[in-house]
């Protein structure tokens, strides 16, 4: 059985070749994958472009593998619904595009996209994330994305940053593009959590989201006492006392 919520291959099926009878699509664990079904549909489509969807939130992601199923040169062959399903998904799917939301469970995007780029041949990360902030932005390009695009954008512009991305360029929401040139540089006009390191900002978004100190600690594989100290560091770089203040910073800054 799969793990719920995760489905490693999917296929419309007027994109896809039938199986010949009696051949078996061989199990990876922790999902299935048609190596030699992808190879098919590999010499049908020359250009397609593969496409891996990690999203937390069904709704969300079915609406995206909807979209994506709209264009003819781009093909879902993959979904993930939180970091540890797509790191491994990418050990078995090959695919040109990893489309990324950033607030996931465990593993979140900005952790996920070094350990992406880390693979062999890793695929271009385009974010997709909720967060319509340049400081959200400028972190996910810092550590390896190709791109971020937000939930409200365009979908035409949607389908256009992933032909961008995967054929090796940059996309930025454009919305998002005049910000990060005129507030990223400036230090004046920065908020306070672009003071955190990735790993305070990882702990910050947890605490934010409601986890526990020991909680977190399970999570990022560290020690409890790590977790506290990393948890004070930030509380007084973002000049708050409780975590109530913290939700409020969060919320206020639109990182929930």
């Amino acid at each position: 059985m799969k793990p719920d919520g995760f489905v490693l291959f999917e296929l419309a099926p007027s994109r896809a070749s039938p199986i010949p009878q009696g051949e078996r699509i061989p199990n990876v664990g922790a999902g299935l994958l048609a190596n030699d079904l992808g190879s098919d549909i590999r010499r049908m489509e020359k250009n397609v472009i593969r496409v891996l969807v990690a999203e937390d939130h069904t709704i969300v992601r079915e609406g995206i593998k909807q979209l994506i199923g709209l264009a003819k040169d781009l093909l879902v062959v993959g979904e993930a619904s939180n970091g540890e399903q797509l790191l491994e998904a990418l050990r078995h799917v090959p695919c040109e595009v990893v489309l990324l939301d950033i607030s996931m469970p465990g593993v979140n995007g900005l952790e996920a996209i070094p350990r992406i780029r880390a693979l062999n041949n890793p695929p271009a990360i385009l974010v997709l994330s909720m967060h319509d902030e340049a400081q959200m932005a400028a972190r996910a390009l810092k550590v390896g994305a190709a791109g971020y695009a937000t939930k409200d954008s365009d979908p035409a512009l949607l389908l256009t940053a992933i032909r961008k991305v995967a054929a090796g360029g940059r996309y930025i929401d454009p919305d998002l593009a005049d910000r990060m040139v005129f507030e990223v540089g400036l230090t004046d006009s920065r908020p306070l959590h672009s003071l955190l390191s990735e790993r305070e900002f990882s702990v910050f978004e947890r605490l934010a989201q409601g986890a526990n100190v020991n909680d977190i600690a399970q999570q990022l594989a560290l020690s409890s006492k790590t977790i506290s100290t990393h948890k004070a560091r930030l509380m007084q770089k973002l000049n708050v006392t409780s975590l109530a203040e913290l939700v409020k910073y969060a919320m206020e800054h639109k990182l929930l």
